[in-house]
This record gives C-alpha cells, structure tokens and sequence, in this order.
C-alpha cells in the first residue's frame, strides 16, 4: 500500500473518530497511536488531509448536501460520510492530486473500510459535487 492511501486510511479513521467522539481534532492527532507510529511523510499528509477537513467542515458538508438531495448527513454511514467529507477537502484544496485519483482512492478506501454499497454511493456523490461545482478541471 503507498504512502497516500495509508495517510487517507489514517485520516478516515481520526474522522470517524472526531465525528463519533466531538473530541478536539489536536487530541486525536497526538493520541492516535497507529498515525504517532507512522513514517513521517505518511503521518504529515494524514494530519493535512483530517485537519484540513475539520477546518472546513461546515462548507464541505453544504457541498454534501446540496448534491445528496434525499440524504441528510446524519442519515449516511459515518464512514461514507467521512470519505466524502476528506475526498470533497482534496478536491478544493489539495490541486497537486488529479480529481479521478480523488474518487478512485475513495472508493478503494470505501471497499476496505465501508459496506458493499459504499463504493457506488461515494462515486455518485463525488462524480455529482465534480460537475456541480465544476471542479473537475
């Protein structure tokens, strides 16, 4: 597994904590022993990709729910919802990274992490947030 998608798995598993828990997003990091035990470039991008998320959360999650039409937020699965939540931050604010390799980390993550229907529901909503917001450039 490369160092990304490491870094990706870590920062949906303080997400899912940080939404669970409400717990402060720097006391997640500095417990959170498998990031603590990471190599350092892993762990860098991870804390990027969760803080960066935890930042923005209130415009990420209008982004969200303006696409899931028939889908409040509390209604998703945590773990969908914070796959979408990280994958919506890369695609606003991590531009280095091609937007088709935004999704298909996503879904890839959503395979190991979610249920058999998570993959397809993560690729809609993040497919209809690319062209809603014409990010996909």
């Amino acid at each position: 597994m490369g160092a990304r998608r490491k870094a990706r798995e870590l920062a949906l598993q303080m997400l899912f904590q940080h939404d669970l828990s409400g717990n402060d997003a720097a006391m997640i990091t500095s417990t959170f022993e498998d990031l603590i035990k990471s190599k350092p470039n892993t762990r860098e991008f991870a804390i990027k990709i969760f803080q960066g998320t935890v930042d923005h959360l209130q415009e990420i999650d209008d982004m969200i729910q303006r696409q899931a039409d028939n889908w409040r937020l509390s209604r998703m699965a945590v773990v969908d919802r914070n796959i979408i939540r990280m994958s919506v931050y890369e695609f606003m604010h991590e531009t280095d990274t091609p937007k088709l390799v935004i999704i298909d980390e996503a879904i890839e993550i959503a395979k190991k992490f979610g249920t058999q229907k998570s993959s397809q529901f993560i690729n809609g909503i993040l497919d209809g947030i690319l062209k809603r917001y014409n990010l996909a450039s």
